[in-house]
Formats: structure tokens, C-alpha cells, sequence
């Protein structure tokens, strides 16, 4: 079992950025893929990237691509969302999840994802 606390969710403007993290609990965290989901008012919760178990795999949203940055410290059980040039659209919920399988093919499906957090909302004014 994992629990996942998403934090630093807050308000910001137009052309800023924000840090995401996410913390879990065990022993376990580097046997996980993890990755960062969004949900916006009135919508589905869409993939926005994942990264392997070591980091040295990551995989994006196109529409986060180049802006968004996913990242992981084993160390910390902690995996981050640094998210620059914000715009309106990117306003949201944000979740991150655990996997201990995925596949390339489905690691953007929401189904493959075992744990989940609590969310964290992002606000993102004009």
C-alpha cells in the first residue's frame, strides 16, 4: 500500500510557474512508475507525464511538452511537477499516481495507475 500527498498547488499568474510535489509513504517508491494526471472543472482527469522508476525515463502531454517537467528523488519518496509559462488551460486539479507496471503503450491511461493522492489544485488567472 502507498499513500500519496500532493502539495504546492496555489494561484498563479499567466507566464509563472509553480513546483509541484508529491510525497510517499513506504519503503517501496523506487519499484514505482509514477505520474502526474490533471482534471479540470467539468472534465476528465487527462495524463500530463510520468517518469520510469529511476528517472531516467520520462514521457509528456503534448500540450505540457517543453513547459513541464517531471522528476524524481528516490531518496525523498518524492516526485515533483515543475511547471513553467503557465497559462489559463493549465488551470486544474492536479493528481499524481503510482504504477508498479506500465507499459509504453498505456502509461497515459489513467486504469493502469494502482495508488493515487488526494489532488491539489492549480489556479492559473489571465
Amino acid at each position: 500500500q502507498v499513500q500519496l500527498v500532493e502539495s504546492g498547488g496555489g494561484l498563479a499568474q499567466a507566464g509563472g510557474s509553480l513546483r509541484l510535489s508529491c510525497a510517499a509513504s513506504g519503503r517501496t517508491f523506487n519499484t514505482y512508475y509514477m505520474a502526474w494526471f490533471r482534471q479540470a472543472p467539468g472534465q476528465g482527469r487527462d495524463f500530463i507525464a510520468a517518469i520510469s522508476r529511476n528517472g531516467g525515463s520520462t514521457n509528456y502531454a503534448d500540450s505540457v511538452k517543453g513547459r513541464f517537467t517531471i522528476s524524481r528523488d528516490n531518496a525523498k519518496n518524492t516526485v515533483y511537477l515543475q511547471m513553467n509559462s503557465l497559462n489559463p488551460e493549465d488551470t486544474a486539479v492536479y493528481y499524481c499516481a503510482a504504477a508498479h507496471e506500465i507499459t509504453i503503450q498505456t502509461l497515459r491511461e489513467g486504469y493502469e495507475y494502482d495508488y493515487w493522492g488526494q489532488g491539489t489544485q492549480v489556479t492559473v488567472s489571465s
